[in-house]
């Protein structure tokens, strides 16, 4: 009696290109965070053009439409461009940088050129977002809107970015066990 042969085994990295293996979960981590800022984008369009989007209080206004609109498409477009630089924490040109510039090419980039500003990114965005998160729960103003339904697209719109921050923090940190924590070594054998 023949014995069926074991179905191979799921793989648990992407295959990127990197000296080290990424995780699958740092692979889809990298993919949801230019996704879960879109809608935070796609909200901020209409105030450009001078959409209150059913805010309250615009006492102020909105700025002149010639302001507006480079200041909202160059918000969102940056917005995105900082979500995709993720992208270099699980990717080769976040370890070596690329043979077409000029220079440099070719060269490894040491880690923490990448951690630092990563880290830094990560918790400056976790900060700018703490004030949102303190509102939901009573403490704090928060924005009024005309009905609960204009409420409820802005939370639907602006929730998922507020978690840009914790998983670039996530994302970083997958970074540093990849290319700087000695292989084999869990976290409870780093510290003395």
């Amino acid at each position: 009696m023949a014995t069926p042969t074991p179905p191979p085994p799921t793989p648990t990295t992407a295959p990127v290109g990197t000296e080290h293996p990424v995780p699958r979960r740092a692979e889809i981590t990298a993919h949801l965070i230019p996704l879960i800022l879109l809608p935070q984008c796609l909200w901020r369009l209409p105030f450009a053009v001078g959409f209150d989007m059913g805010m309250e209080d615009m006492d102020g206004g909105m700025p002149a439409v010639w302001l507006a609109i480079p200041y909202v498409l160059g918000l969102s477009l940056v917005t995105e461009a900082l979500a995709l630089l993720c992208f270099g924490l699980v990717r080769r040109w976040g370890e070596v940088v690329p043979s077409w510039v000029p220079v440099i090419g070719d060269r490894h980039i040491p880690p923490y050129a990448a951690i630092v500003p990563a880290t830094l990114g990560g918790l400056g965005a976790t900060a700018f977002w703490a004030p949102t998160w303190v509102s939901w729960f009573g403490v704090g103003s928060s924005a009024g809107y005309d009905n609960g339904w204009w409420d409820a697209l802005a939370t639907a719109c602006i929730t998922p970015g507020t978690l840009f921050g914790p998983l670039v923090l996530a994302l970083t940190y997958a970074y540093w066990v990849r290319r700087c924590r000695p292989a084999g070594r869990s976290l409870n054998t780093l510290t003395p």
